[in-house]
């Protein structure tokens, strides 16, 4: 069995600029969203999810399915990096600072 680590564990980031000029734009990057909120993803901002993987096989896997599904037009950019990355990462609301987000315990993980 491999030990638990955060250079093992992955967090997958989807972030994108789709099109909302007319109604089928607006209704593609609608089905997007959803689409990735379906896969499990969260939302971290307005375009931009976000969703915790076990392992480099799973961001393969999640990035496969994510390129069969892409809008036609617009911009979509996809990060991994490790969960010890995530642990360095700062979030503000206006001038204050946010409280470290926790991540999932083993048990939502299996």
């Amino acid at each position: 069995m491999k030990a638990l680590s955060g250079y093992r564990f992955m967090w997958l980031q989807v972030l994108f600029d789709l099109p909302v000029t007319t109604k089928k734009t607006r209704k593609a990057a609608s089905k997007f969203r959803c689409f990735l909120l379906d896969l499990g993803f969260e939302m971290a901002q307005y375009s931009v999810y976000q969703r915790f993987c076990s392992g480099k096989e799973m961001v393969e896997n999640y990035i496969k399915r994510i390129e069969k599904s892409l809008p036609e037009y617009g911009k979509v950019h996809i990060l991994a990096f490790t969960d010890k990355q995530y642990e360095n990462m700062k979030t503000f609301r206006g001038k204050k600072r946010q409280k470290k987000q926790e991540n999932p315990g083993q048990l939502t993980l299996f």
